[in-house]
């Protein structure tokens, strides 16, 4: 029996981090960038197999729009010609996610819609399509109460990690992890897709094509249904993937062979996306999903504890959600006043523009400060929220003294340094073994083979629906 084979690459970068890497001259900066481009051009002739699913941030999709970074990078990069190649609906399913990449059960409920219309708004303009099928959750991290929302944005399935997905109809394990499934809450209802977390594993660190071939198999032995074996992992982190040396990383040394043997009837896997097999074979059961993260290299997921393991983080967390009540406190005041927010909370207070400009600002830096990077990161970064939430409370002075009457409650202050973080959805989940963490590792000279695309018409997307300039303190030279 064919196993199919779903392959989802995650790829983020935090606002300023690609600038502030060329800034200082880095490689890194440029076999981020390699790694990117070398998606498309890879798969170029095979777009009769090739089937990849990419979630990208709507940061790094508005760094790559950004016409002043397109002009910087063209000599490394076309990102013009890239943002149009990922068009391809032949070999390419973008999901959907969250703008500012945040860990959606760790945030107020309220900003995790922003997130999400946002990246829309921007996703929309730039890959030409109305509706995205499936959805992303940055870092995996998923907590049932997420499936109304998701549902409301149309989405038809969400992807999750095996070791939190627990069998409501009575099944087996090759049948739980290997098909397709379905979750309720609240009335609502999602179509569950599992990630194999050992074979991503193994795909983030470099697996050798027959390796995954025999795993498949065994794996999937007493599967009575064709399979669906899905693999995650970021798309641009690690030297597997940043590898410039032809036949050193995924796409020359994994998935072009992998594509090979399917074309010559060789390979018992072959690639899929996953709204193609759900079209054919539908779902199996229902499942319950603990609330929990993938693995990072520290951390198996489960309680979010690389996020929030610190006095720091969970200082930062809580005062994310001091602003977001006084933001919330804020909307309501304006409507009782009779004004109008527009897309995205803070786009059309027509009778006032400069209170509109201080709400937008309050928002967009709160939706900011929530980047997963900042809290991953942990106290190198965390510092990044403080600084983003300072200017959003500024904001919100400034709009509270332009209403006509004198706010009931003052505007939010820092918390003191170690206060917890009101009780959120994170749960526990059960236990497994945290995989090599994403990070840069040396690379080679660029070869000849990193050729720089031709010119294509430069996309950039509505300036009504991307982030303002960024006066943040500066991003450490790393990509996250």
């Amino acid at each position: 029996m064919i196993a199919h084979h779903a392959l989802v690459l995650n790829l983020h970068q935090p606002p300023g981090n690609l600038q502030a890497m060329l800034d200082a001259d880095n490689w890194e900066a440029k076999e981020i960038l390699y790694a990117l481009d070398r998606m498309p051009r890879s798969l170029w002739g095979h777009e009769d197999l090739a089937r990849v699913h990419l979630s990208l941030s709507g940061t790094l999709l508005e760094t790559l729009s950004d016409p002043a970074f397109q002009e910087r990078v063209y000599g490394i990069v076309d990102c013009g010609s890239l943002l149009w190649q990922l068009q391809n609906q032949d070999m390419f399913e973008i999901l959907g996610t969250g703008y500012y990449h945040p860990v959606l059960p760790l945030i107020p409920e309220s900003d995790r819609s922003l997130h999400l219309q946002r990246w829309l708004d921007i996703a929309r303009h730039l890959f030409w399509r109305p509706d995205f099928q499936g959805f992303w959750p940055p870092e995996m991290g998923f907590s049932m109460e997420l499936i109304p929302l998701l549902r409301s944005m149309g989405y038809r399935y969400v992807l999750v990690d095996s070791e939190h997905v627990e069998p409501v109809t009575p099944m087996k394990w090759h049948e739980l992890r290997y098909r397709p499934h379905v979750a309720r809450h609240q009335g609502a209802e999602i179509l569950v897709i599992v990630r194999d977390r050992d074979l991503s594993n193994a795909q983030e660190s470099g697996m050798e094509l027959d390796w995954f071939l025999r795993e498949v198999e065994e794996r999937t032995k007493w599967c009575d249904c064709p399979p669906l074996v899905t693999t995650c992992t970021d798309g641009e982190n690690g030297g597997w993937f940043r590898n410039t040396t032809p036949g050193a990383n995924f796409w020359t040394a994994f998935y072009l062979p992998l594509l090979e043997r399917v074309r010559a009837g060789q390979s018992p896997v072959k690639p899929t996306f996953i709204s193609a097999y759900l079209n054919a074979y539908g779902p199996m059961g229902e499942v319950w999903v603990d609330t929990g993260a993938w693995n990072t290299g520290w951390h198996d997921g489960r309680g979010f504890v690389q996020w929030t393991g610190s006095a720091s983080q969970k200082a930062s967390l809580n005062a994310l959600r001091i602003q977001n009540r006084a933001l919330d406190e804020v909307r309501e005041r304006l409507k009782a006043l009779g004004q109008t927010l527009g897309p995205g909370q803070g786009l059309g207070l027509g009778q006032d523009q400069a209170l509109a400009r201080d709400m937008e600002e309050a928002t967009w830096r709160l939706l900011r400060a929530e980047t997963s990077c900042n809290f991953y990161w942990g106290e190198a970064w965390v510092g990044r929220a403080e600084a983003d939430l300072e200017v959003s409370r500024q904001a919100l002075v400034r709009v509270k003294a332009r209403l006509p009457e004198a706010a009931d409650s003052p505007a939010s202050a820092s918390p003191a340094s170690g206060a917890s973080p009101e009780s959120g959805s994170a749960t526990a989940s059960s236990a497994s073994t945290p995989s090599t963490p994403s990070s840069a590792s040396p690379a080679s000279p660029p070869s000849p083979g990193e050729p720089v695309a031709e010119t294509a018409p430069v996309l950039a997307p509505d300036p009504a629906t991307i982030s303002h300039a960024d006066p943040a303190p500066t991003p450490p030279v790393r990509s996250a």
